[in-house]
């Protein structure tokens, strides 16, 4: 799976990802931290790419534009580490992989994860 981590994760995260066989590049690894949040949501979906995040305002983006692409993954914990952080996303890939692909907004809360089709009506 095609994966675009944003700044709140570790760039450890996208090595961790790489490891286990995804394609997942950090904002970091390509210079671009200071791409407006607009324009991360264009690069995702131009590249096939779910966004990992913290930030409210890529789900935000593509709700209110009813994008069907690209798919987010945004964590709403309080604590965490990024070990946890990894072990979740292991998780989420395989059990919403088609969703994921599909198109989705999935959170994660730390009592349960939701998930919503894109695009939002």
């Amino acid at each position: 799976m095609k994966l675009l981590l944003d700044m709140g994760l570790a760039p450890r995260t996208a090595r961790f990802l790489r490891d286990g066989g995804h394609d997942a590049v950090h904002l970091r690894d390509e210079n671009l931290q200071k791409f407006s949040d607009d324009r991360i949501v264009e690069k995702a979906a131009a590249e096939g790419r779910v966004i990992i995040t913290f930030d409210l305002d890529f789900s935000a983006i593509v709700a209110l534009q009813r994008l069907a692409q690209p798919s987010i993954i945004l964590f709403r914990l309080e604590e965490f580490t990024t070990d946890r952080i990894n072990s979740i996303l292991l998780e989420l890939l395989r059990v919403h992989q088609t969703a994921l692909e599909s198109g989705a907004i999935i959170v994660v809360e730390p009592d349960r994860i939701r998930v919503r089709s894109l695009p939002i009506w």
